[in-house]
């Protein structure tokens, strides 16, 4: 790992170890997922001015009108989309964003495919996540509302935006027995919800109150 990989100061191991104490009293349990969070730097998918920010519990912006989730969100997301199963084979993955919860997501399932309709924001995701020598991530340039439909049916599909409904499209990509977690509502009464689909039909819960941008159709 390089310097500016390993940090310093307020990107340090010691900063990175007490987000992961953070972490854990908030509730978060899943081992291997805090010890990818301590380990995977978050500090270079942000601009430089805010990289001393980077392990605060706080979402930043990355710009573009973007942010990147408080480390907590990106946590509790996944470890509720990795559930009880144990394993996820497929992943898709709506709003690449900068790349940081692609790159957690990358180092726990087989396969993440990840969909950004803003471009300048996928190149710069793909070079930090290059710099991590992670390769089982694929890319798609398009509208997030569409999935990604030529390697549907995903055991898990993660959504870092804030639909007032659930598409249709990423529901129909889900597989039976898969889960879905994503914010939804209108800015200021979001809830995160995780959607298990069954072979009769969809079961979903609302889990906690969020705060996301919201999910545009389109590209740019």
């Amino acid at each position: 790992m390089s310097i500016s990989h390993q940090g310093i100061g307020m990107t340090s191991l010691r900063t990175r170890q007490r987000m992961i104490k953070r972490l854990a009293e908030q509730g978060i349990k899943h081992k291997r997922l805090l010890e990818i969070m301590r380990d995977t730097p978050r500090h270079i998918f942000m601009d430089e001015a805010l990289s001393s920010r980077a392990y605060e519990d706080t979402s930043l912006p990355i710009g573009y009108n973007q942010t990147i989730s408080q480390p907590y969100i990106v946590a509790k997301m996944t470890e509720v989309l990795l559930g009880t199963v144990g394993h996820l084979k497929k992943v898709l993955e709506i709003g690449t964003g900068c790349g940081y919860q692609t790159a957690v997501l990358a180092q726990l399932v087989d396969h993440v495919y990840s969909v950004e309709r803003l471009l300048p924001l996928q190149r710069k995701a793909k070079y930090h996540i290059g710099e991590l020598r992670l390769k089982n991530i694929s890319y798609l340039y398009g509208d997030g509302n569409l999935g990604w439909s030529d390697y549907a049916p995903y055991d898990g599909i993660l959504v870092s935006a804030a639909p007032v409904e659930i598409p249709v499209q990423l529901l129909e990509q889900l597989a039976i027995g898969g889960v879905m977690v994503i914010p939804t509502g209108s800015i200021g009464v979001q809830v995160l919800q995780r959607i298990t689909r069954t072979p009769s039909g969809y079961e979903i819960e609302d889990l906690e109150p969020v705060s996301f941008v919201p999910f545009l159709s389109g590209t740019e």
